[in-house]
């Protein structure tokens, strides 16, 4: 099997280092062509073009219908860019191809996207992909939306880029029965859309359990809040009901690490969260602005969309905005009331 890979950052190489290993051949394309040439001379792709032009070529060939066989193109590119690299690729795919979608796009759009090349007769799979940076390792979640026929086409390159069977202990004794390719780390979802549909799910929860760490580990923070505590001269800030019941000076790195050894609220999250906490626990070099890249976002207009109470993802989206400012004016308005109705001082 050949593919043609689009993007060659960390998760583009890893994913190829991983097909490779599988005896999928993979050239690759960037716009950073040295780099690209740095990565074949390593080994981690089969070959490597200086456009889409000719990494299409080179799928093609090999074959007494040169340029009649399908070809299979992976786009592993920012959301932003994936419909300009998806129009520049179509100018050179011909009926038959399948184009695959790693990267976080908007389902609607996915789903539209599937739509219009099925009339080129070109198929094309939008795949949720989950593992980052750490996906050469540990394997890559994918969730795969799209046609039965080219999903089957495909199953070597899911196979190969999903973790496996091993990665988490089975649920149930199924009596020799094994539930694939899900017990395998991948999954297809459904019809067109469908992949990134539940990708964009998969993020959202993603949000809510960070958030949740988050708080939590700041209330630990925060815990010998009652040592430095003055009760006299505030009138605008409700007392603290026992300042000595919050005399606990805890370290919450420390904190981290126990958690990650049989705790219920172990994770691979809470693994990196005390990685970085480890090397500062007060986590110095962070300003605290939190970036959302749409996900969340989606998650929450599907949950109004299908009438679904979804408030701890909610509440995560609205701390990220909070985070980065994006409420100072409320802030402003409150202030401005309270000064006007009771000269409350602005604190």
């Amino acid at each position: 099997m050949k593919v043609g890979l689009i993007g060659l950052g960390r998760m583009g190489e890893g994913m190829s280092r991983r097909m490779l290993k599988a005896g999928i051949e993979v050239h690759g394309y960037r716009n950073n062509y040295k780099k690209a040439e740095e990565q074949f001379e390593k080994g981690y792709i089969s070959g490597c073009t200086t456009s889409l032009e000719n990494l299409v070529q080179v799928v093609h060939q090999g074959s007494e219908m040169t340029g009649k066989v399908p070809g299979i193109f992976m786009m592993v590119v920012p959301a932003e860019t994936v419909e300009e690299t998806l129009n520049e690729l179509l100018q050179f795919c011909v009926e038959g191809d399948i184009i695959i979608d790693h990267g976080n796009s908007n389902f609607k759009d996915s789903r539209k996207r599937a739509e219009r090349l099925s009339k080129l007769g070109i198929q094309y799979l939008d795949c949720g992909t989950s593992g980052g940076v750490y996906g050469l390792e540990r394997g890559y979640c994918l969730m795969v939306g799209g046609a039965n026929t080219a999903v089957s086409v495909c199953r070597p390159i899911f196979d190969a880029l999903a973790p496996g069977i091993d990665a988490a202990p089975r649920t149930a004794d199924r009596n020799g029965y094994t539930l694939y390719p899900e017990e395998y780390g991948w999954m297809h979802c459904g019809p067109a859309g469908a992949g990134h549909f539940v990708k964009m799910v998969h993020n959202g929860i993603e949000y809510g359990i960070m958030q949740a760490y988050a708080e939590g580990f700041n209330i630990l923070h925060e815990a010998n809040a009652g040592a430095a505590y003055v009760a006299a001269g505030d009138a605008e800030v409700a007392p603290m009901d026992c300042p000595a019941d919050y005399c606990y000076d805890i370290d919450v790195s420390k904190v981290a690490e126990l958690w990650r050894r049989g705790s219920v609220v172990g994770s691979w999250l809470l693994d990196l969260t005390a990685d970085v906490l480890r090397h500062d626990r007060e986590l110095s070099k962070f300003d605290g602005g939190v970036s959302d890249s749409g996900e969340g976002r989606w998650t929450v207009h599907a949950a109004v969309d299908l009438g679904v109470p979804a408030p701890v993802i909610s509440s995560a989206l609205w701390a990220r905005f909070e985070s980065r400012r994006l409420g100072a004016f409320t802030a402003k308005v409150l202030n401005g009331m309270r000064a006007m109705f009771g000269g409350h001082d602005v604190r």
